[in-house]
């Protein structure tokens, strides 16, 4: 589906930290196909969701952890497919019948998309979605924290509907992928961080993406106050309740 589309590895995709500015504006993401980190934690779901393989009823579920991947998978999948991109935060009834009413007198859509799928509190709308898009044999495909056999659903079509949804999960990234993440996220922000600092960063934090998402914001609002970089007591106070080991990392620290 993806062909001739250029992926960074682990290996490559680590660089040193540039950080220049820290601006106090609210941080977006970057969804860019060239900013997505190939590793051996994402490469079944990668070859499911951007690969040629057909999914069962043009309908499949990408699980995972807070900060694996899932958004970024679905931002690229979606705009591959030109597919209506959703938000399950904010699906409803009105809003699906809405949204085929105008696809009949319009532009046909052929692919559609739910970030966080799992956290739609109006049941009919998930089921009207997924009947018309099987109907109308629209891809579609969801994204969400916990496969959707385990969604917690009253209405009984819906949960028939998500048991025989194929699932695929992003597994937690490796050593290479997190220091990778962390450094993407330290540059996004341009937050000054030394190498060494780095280093002691990833030797403390917890080894899930979302402890470096969680950790990088905590360092950004401490930079924007103190209006320095960051230093090892810096972050150590900033993060102490995250370090794996806050007493010595809070200890003596030269420079600070």
């Amino acid at each position: 589906m993806v062909e001739g589309t250029k992926l960074k590895t682990d290996e490559n995709a680590v660089a040193e930290v540039i950080g220049q500015l820290v601006l106090p504006f609210a941080h977006t993401p970057r969804f860019a196909v060239g900013d997505f980190v190939f590793s051996a934690s994402n490469a079944a779901a990668r070859s499911w969701v951007l690969g040629p393989t057909p999914w069962p009823e043009r309908r499949l579920a990408l699980w995972g952890a807070a900060g694996t991947g899932k958004t970024h998978m679905l931002e690229i999948w979606a705009r591959v497919h030109d597919a209506v991109l959703l938000h399950g935060g904010s699906l409803s009834l009105a809003h699906v019948t809405a949204l085929f009413a105008a696809r009949a007198t319009g532009a046909p859509v052929m692919a559609m998309a739910v970030d966080r799928a799992d956290e739609c509190r109006d049941e009919r709308a998930l089921l009207h979605l997924l009947n018309t898009a099987r109907e109308q044999r629209i891809a579609l495909l969801l994204g969400g924290r916990t496969p959707p056999a385990r969604w917690p659903v009253a209405l009984p079509d819906l949960a028939s509907r998500l048991r025989a949804t194929m699932a695929v999960a992003i597994r937690q990234p490796g050593d290479g992928l997190l220091r990778v993440l962390l450094l993407r996220l330290l540059a996004e922000r341009q937050i000054v961080v030394s190498q060494p600092v780095v280093e002691w960063l990833l030797r403390r934090l917890p080894r899930t993406a979302r402890a470096m998402q969680d950790a990088v914001d905590r360092l950004d609002h401490a930079a924007l106050a103190c209006g320095r970089p960051i230093t090892r007591g810096l972050a150590a106070r900033a993060l102490a309740d995250m370090l794996v080991d806050t007493i010595s990392a809070a200890g003596s620290v030269p420079g600070d």
